[in-house]
């Protein structure tokens, strides 16, 4: 099932703008806000409201102060749940962020669902090779298709390390912002839910890889819903499908990005989800991430 009615989320203790990141994330602006923190907490704690208002399932783990992790709030890109029961971890181009690899996280897990496999990819680590899970990767899990835009936080080594150990066919490409620089990970440009995919295709400058990503899309039955540069700046990429208990659907993005949509966009989408959003400014400008980097979703089995 490309959706899930399961989300793991971080309630960050010490949210900050993260120098090491911001290296290779132009999405990144340092607020020099005092209140980063308390801000971040508001708007995290309003988006979760916002979730389980519509009956969906969020376990929520709070950080630890120590060690510092500015970016623990965005978990999908070291680790992701598999409906086989696999969680697999990855690579991080930062040191400060392989440090949120927490056993507090992963014992919150593994005390409400079943895991059967682990997929350890970490060790790349140390070749400075990198794979950010599900930022690096947007996953059509219903065709087991990989998209993913190569950066310095993607490396086709481990995308195809990934991809033979959970039979995933990789479909990769460059892409760049307005300003020519290489987009540091793919799910800022790209969502793919069960029947559509919301992409930035202008921002994949070579035509040749342009088509084969639109030929994957069409081969997979999905419908393209295209967005402009200056809509996936305001993170109308950054957006999840999610289902809740009762099994409506839901497309989950920030504030932001919906209102930088238009009046067809929006009419599009619905016909397929309802759209939910919550205001994660804060996050956003710091963070250099949205709505869909704060979600891990999860197809474990409960236990």
């Amino acid at each position: 099932m490309q959706h899930s009615a399961h989300l793991l989320m971080i309630r960050p203790v010490r949210f900050d703008f993260n120098a090491e990141t911001a290296v290779n994330n132009s999405f990144q602006v340092n607020s020099k806000d005092l209140l980063a923190q308390d801000k971040a907490a508001e708007e995290f704690n309003q988006f979760i409201k916002v979730l389980t208002l519509n009956g969906i399932d969020v376990t929520v783990v709070n950080d630890t102060p120590d060690p510092h992790t500015p970016d623990s709030i965005f978990p999908n890109n070291w680790i992701s749940f598999h409906t086989d029961g696999t969680i697999c971890l990855y690579p991080m181009f930062a040191h400060n962020r392989r440090l949120e690899r927490k056993e507090t996280v992963l014992k919150a897990i593994d005390e409400k669902f079943i895991i059967r496999n682990n997929i350890d990819l970490t060790h790349y680590e140390q070749s400075n090779l990198f794979l950010e899970g599900t930022g690096s990767m947007v996953l059509d899990r219903d065709h087991h298709i990989a998209y993913a835009c190569l950066s310095p936080r993607t490396d086709l080594t481990v995308l195809n390390d990934f991809c033979n150990q959970l039979n995933y066919k990789p479909v990769y490409f460059w892409a760049f912002d307005a300003g020519n620089q290489p987009i540091y990970h793919t799910n800022v440009m790209m969502c793919v839910a069960d029947k559509y995919v919301v992409i930035c295709l202008a921002s994949i400058k070579d035509l040749n890889e342009r088509q084969l990503v639109i030929n994957a899309i069409t081969a997979s039955g999905k419908a393209i819903i295209e967005i402009e540069f200056d809509q996936m700046n305001q993170f109308a990429g950054n957006m999840l499908q999610v289902h809740n208990k009762e099994g409506k659907l839901f497309l989950v993005m920030s504030s932001q990005a919906f209102h930088s949509l238009n009046k067809d966009q929006i009419s599009q989408i619905e016909l397929y989800n309802q759209i939910l959003h919550s205001d994660i400014t804060t996050i956003e400008t710091n963070g250099g991430g949205s709505a869909r980097c704060m979600m891990a979703e999860v197809f474990l089995q409960l236990k």
